[in-house]
């Protein structure tokens, strides 16, 4: 397991997902040490009014500015963008404006600048609102992290006016939101109906679990974390991150020239059965794409026949075969020659294809040990895991588990949706409970690790949605694996470099007709462009 303190200091404040409530306690605490909300709230406004300067000139924007501390970020970002030169308009929502309430003068200021302001109180028909609405930049300063109530009445009709406008308007206005959406609750990722969907978030100190949970996180559009000026010290007990391009490249495995096959690792992989041969190829082609020295399939003689005949390069390992209700699988026997021709290598990989038959669940039973090395277990070999009472007291030190939700129900004997009302409590827990590294599957993927981390990857695209996609990211972990990653590391750079070539085969040949093979090239291009000293900035700070 990778060192906390490591982590710690590799993992940049920028990238932490802090809930609400750690947020406002990162501020009170900033706020106790000198660094006032006036400060930050100024230094909030001045990003917003940068990032869209600096994304789409200096156009006519308009501010929709609500109460509290998001109203008036959003009346600082239109000083900044009015002094910037830029044409702004103030379009206020239950914001008092007089001086007693008008919080450090920001409104005041912008009246003294000439900014034209309106009030929704004094515009009931929206008239005024549709004519501002010609505009090439909308922000969305109305409701911030801290609101999670239904949207209704004035502000329903508000949002519901100016989303009217975006869909006639071509071209439509861009949408800039000022730490959320309105309307997102920031710790489910809950999205009100008549939430605005943004082109652009520009949030502040730390992304909020919100962004990246549906339905809001596909709401939100380009998400930007701004500094405002918080301690980055504040920052480190919180562990739960965003996985991006520069913390990847960082963990990639050194690959040096002075160097030969033994100096990458070898790993076996116990995959396949008659009925489902295709997974043995897709997860060894992938574990030697991803850069180990030697690959090996242990399997049934019709499984490795197959694979040998598509893929030259592993060796292989017969295993005695069984009957099952599809044809052939593994025997529960086989256990015995895996343990012995596994001596000497680093990784292992077991359960895709493998099947769900009696012989193969007494497979993995006899096949479970602590004196394994580091393994990864997926697909079948789950399935096979859930059957035995226990199972997890038998794990490898070094094991990742790789369930998507149906196979996380089975493994924690819970429903799919108790599984998906909170992805990441449950895989920090099991992975806390289980002893090891968790990757639960699924629209941003996120992998969990004993001591309590949790990073999330934020891809999200069909073209994975696709048979044998996961045989790939299993055999990818296990490459890993067996070039002497740590279970956490190798499963989050696993999940990126899969992710990044989902994203890669989306854009290259479009989502639909991508086919788990279109993967495995991708593979070793991606690593070449991650260590390369040009890394490509579009893919850092987010999605890969």
């Amino acid at each position: 397991m990778m060192q906390e303190k490591t982590l710690e200091i590799l993992i940049p404040a920028k990238q932490r997902i802090v809930t609400v409530a750690e947020m406002q306690a990162l501020e009170r605490a900033a706020d106790a040490g000198g660094h006032s909300y006036a400060a930050m709230m100024e230094l909030a406004g001045c990003a917003v009014a940068e990032a869209i300067l600096e994304r789409y000139g200096r156009v006519s924007c308009l501010v929709l500015a609500g109460p509290g501390n998001n109203g008036g970020d959003g009346l600082v970002c239109a000083r900044h963008l009015h002094e910037a030169g830029a044409a702004v308009r103030v379009y206020l929502w239950k914001r008092a404006t007089d001086p007693e309430r008008d919080y450090e003068g920001h409104f005041a200021r912008l009246q003294a600048l000439g900014v034209p302001a309106a009030h929704a109180d004094a515009d009931p028909a929206f008239e005024t609102l549709r004519a501002w609405l010609d505009c090439s930049v909308v922000v969305d300063a109305l409701l911030g992290t801290g609101a999670n109530r239904p949207i209704q009445g004035q502000l329903a009709d508000l949002l519901d006016e100016v989303q009217r406008a975006r869909s006639l308007r071509q071209p439509a206005f861009r949408v800039v939101a000022v730490d959320c959406v309105s309307g997102m609750n920031c710790d489910t990722g809950a999205l009100d109906p008549h939430s605005l969907p943004a082109d652009l978030t520009v949030t502040f100190a730390c992304a909020k679990a919100g962004h990246y949970l549906f339905p809001a996180a596909e709401a939100g559009g380009e998400l930007l974390v701004a500094d405002i000026g918080i301690d980055p010290a504040l920052v480190q007990g919180v562990r739960t991150f965003a996985l991006d391009e520069t913390t990847i490249r960082s963990w990639l495995p050194a690959r040096p020239a002075n160097s030969h096959k033994g100096a990458f690792g070898k790993v076996m992989l116990v995959v396949g059965s008659e009925a489902y041969p295709g997974a043995a190829y897709l997860a060894s082609a992938a574990a030697g794409r991803a850069g180990a020295g030697l690959v090996t399939v242990a399997s049934i003689r019709a499984v490795c026949s197959l694979t040998a005949a598509k893929l030259p390069e592993p060796t292989y390992v017969l295993l005695p075969e069984a009957a099952g209700a599809n044809g052939a699988v593994i025997a529960g026997e086989a256990s015995a020659t895996v343990h012995e021709a596994i001596q000497g290598y680093r990784a292992l990989v077991a359960g895709c294809g493998l099947g769900n038959a009696p012989a193969t669940r007494q497979f993995m039973a006899n096949l479970l040990s602590p004196s394994l090395p580091a393994a990864v277990f997926d697909a079948d070999g789950l399935n096979c895991l859930a059957a035995h009472n226990g199972w997890w007291q038998s794990l490898p030190a070094h094991t990742v588990l790789t369930p998507h939700p149906a196979e996380m129900a089975r493994l924690c004997r819970l429903s799919i949706a108790q599984v998906l009302a909170d992805r990441w409590a449950l895989a920090r827990q099991k992975a806390a409970e289980w002893g090891c590294t968790v990757l639960l599957k699924g629209p941003y993927t996120v992998v969990a690790e004993p001591s309590g981390w949790l990073a999330v990857l934020p891809v999200a695209t069909s073209a994975l949605a696709t048979a044998g996609s996961g045989d790939v990211l299993a055999g990818v972990i296990g490459g890993l694996l067996a070039q002497g990653l740590d279970a956490f590391a190798a499963a989050c750079v696993g999940a990126w470099l899969h992710g990044a070539a989902g994203l890669a085969c989306a854009a290259s040949i479009g989502e639909a007709g991508v086919v788990a093979s279109d993967l495995l090239p991708h593979l070793p291009r991606l690593q070449k462009r991650l260590r390369s000293e040009d890394v490509d900035s579009s893919l850092s700070g987010g999605a890969p």
